[in-house]
């Protein structure tokens, strides 16, 4: 172990070096040809080498290429800054390795500790054994709509485990046009079809219309099919918009339809004392998906699915072999029984150590600054004349475009289409695109470093206007 001894030293101190220095650097540029075909080419090796020197490779040829996510002026899709503290997490369990399906050994246990600190946090109900980790929302939806999917096939007196889709009634599900694409691809490859999840129209910011909702419900009752499901945002990707989700779970209350949320990137900013007015309902829901991975910071990957009945979600994936059956699984069973993945990463050792190092009031006051943030960006943008903001900022996320005066609209389109590549490029900050309700191509900046400052948001502006004034005369404006 010596080898590995020495290694790891070299290594911690290559990664602090790393991240202590990540501000001073361009936010992203674009790879020399030269180190992505390096990277590419790489031959399988025939003989192994020594950990310092594999260590090394990492300095030189990975670490000097990031995505850019690190750095405070990274403002683009939704990706996190790691915590220091999910960092090392991740590493004590990368060397313990085991698999958390289940079993009497600390993972497992403090999966189901973390579990109901996220609930805790969201202001979820959470009975035991209500909830598991995931690799991401993605797969937290899938596992909610399998156990919604089981829930109203029972009601029809079908097994669909046993008899399978075709015993069933057509089934009918709902969500809101700016509903992120993983619901759709849940429907999907749960069978349901994209034809059968509809698209309730939402209003201009991009929340669901809960009478429009009620009456398309009315309407597929009437032709004789089966509604079962509706999916609310609290938080969409384009805008951050919260629907009104308490009034989306009087529509299924009385309606009886199972009401899934999509909280991956924004249901922890119920944590926010001036958003979280907003969220009211939340608690109202049977599944609710997170991502810990966002705006927790814990390193990727790490999503969780929050149910309100444990034994609904049991039912509808619960499976052991004779070769599984364990003694001491308790009688919760096993994680593997809630859901799909049957081997499972230590995943909850780095989320224990997110949430630990910064508790409750920490991550609430990172939270609460990265939506103030959002919201004084909102204001710098309005601020500009040939800015437009194109959505009131919810919560931690701004959508704007660069739009001087007199342009004509189909130029503009263009200009705000190539616009984030062209800010990208300039390494001095990221920004991403967007297309908003009626196709108006937009920026989209999303705030979830706790350490980024005005300066920062200054820098964001300054170069959007520089980006979209240098396009606009290339295009011909």
């Amino acid at each position: 172990m010596d080898d590995f001894r020495t290694a790891g030293r070299a290594a911690v101190d290559l990664l602090a070096d790393y991240l202590d220095g990540l501000g001073d650097r361009p936010v992203w540029q674009p790879m020399d040809p030269a180190a992505r075909e390096r990277l590419l080419a790489l031959p399988l090796p025939g003989a192994g080498r020594g950990l310092a020197e594999l260590v090394a490779d990492m300095g030189a040829d990975v670490l000097p290429h990031p995505m850019g996510n690190g750095h405070p002026r990274f403002f683009g899709w939704v990706n996190a800054a790691p915590a220091p503290a999910g960092v090392l997490g991740a590493l004590a369990a990368a060397a313990m390795n085991p698999s958390s399906a289940g079993g009497d050994h600390a993972d497992v246990h403090l999966e189901r500790t973390v579990v109901r600190w996220i609930a805790e946090l969201a202001g979820f109900p959470h009975p035991p054994g209500a909830g598991l980790l995931t690799s991401g929302a993605s797969m937290a939806t899938i596992v909610a709509l399998g156990a919604a999917r089981h829930r109203a096939a029972l009601r029809l007196g079908v097994d669909v485990r046993e008899e399978g889709l075709s015993a069933l009634p057509p089934l009918v599900g709902y969500a809101g046009a700016e509903s992120h694409s993983c619901v759709r691809k849940a429907a999907e490859l749960l069978g349901l079809g994209s034809r059968r999840l509809r698209t309730v129209p939402s209003d201009p910011a991009g929340h669901l219309d809960p009478a429009a909702l009620r009456e398309m419900i009315a309407a597929d009752r009437a032709a004789g099919l089966v509604p079962f499901l509706v999916v609310a945002s609290a938080g969409t990707v384009n805008t951050g918009a919260v629907d009104d989700l308490d009034a989306v779970a009087d529509v299924c209350a009385e309606e009886q339809l199972w009401l899934h949320i999509d909280g991956a990137y924004g249901a922890f900013g119920v944590l926010d004392p001036v958003a979280a007015p907003r969220y009211a309902g939340l608690d109202r829901a049977d599944s609710l998906a997170l991502d810990p991975h966002k705006w927790l910071g814990v390193p990727v990957d790490c999503g969780c699915v929050l149910v309100r009945d444990p034994d609904g979600l049991r039912a509808a994936f619960s499976l052991v072999p004779s070769y599984l059956r364990d003694e001491n699984a308790g009688g919760l069973g096993w994680f593997s029984e809630y859901g799909i993945e049957q081997t499972r990463p230590f995943r909850s050792l780095k989320v224990w150590a997110t949430i630990a190092a910064s508790g409750r009031e920490g991550i609430a006051r990172d939270v609460a600054h990265c939506t103030a943030m959002a919201r004084r960006l909102g204001e710098l943008v309005d601020a500009e004349p040939d800015l437009e903001l194109l959505a009131p900022v919810e919560t931690s996320i701004a959508a704007f475009r660069y739009a001087p005066a007199g342009a004509p609209a189909e130029l503009l389109d263009r200009v705000n289409q190539g616009l984030p590549v062209a800010v990208q490029e300039r390494g001095r900050t990221f920004v991403t695109g967007t297309v908003l309700a009626g196709g108006r191509e937009a920026v989209r900046a999303c705030l979830i470093n706790p350490a980024v400052t005005e300066p920062d948001l200054r820098v964001l502006v300054a170069e959007v206007r520089a980006a979209g004034a240098e396009l606009l005369a290339a295009l011909g404006g």
